[in-house]
């Protein structure tokens, strides 16, 4: 069975629990150092799909079908 890829809401979702769990600090060494393990992978699984959705909007495609960088009109 493939594993299905967690959605960006899902692993924030999953980050904010393990974070509470952590702050919470009611938990068990072992459990602790394996939820901030998870809970950093998450994080950087999170900042990646950030990373490229701002790229996915702030580019465009030309109607030559090329991609380049959007630039809005600058504030006067």
């Amino acid at each position: 069975m493939e594993k299905k890829e967690k959605k960006f809401e899902e692993k924030l979702e999953e980050l904010e629990s393990l974070v509470k769990q952590l702050e919470n600090g009611d938990i068990e060494l072992d459990k602790a150092i394996d939820s901030f393990t998870k809970a950093t992978k998450l994080a950087k699984e999170c900042d990646q799909d950030l990373k490229e959705a701002e790229k996915a909007l702030t580019s465009i495609v030309n109607e030559d079908g090329s991609i380049s960088d959007f630039k809005g009109e600058e504030a006067a």
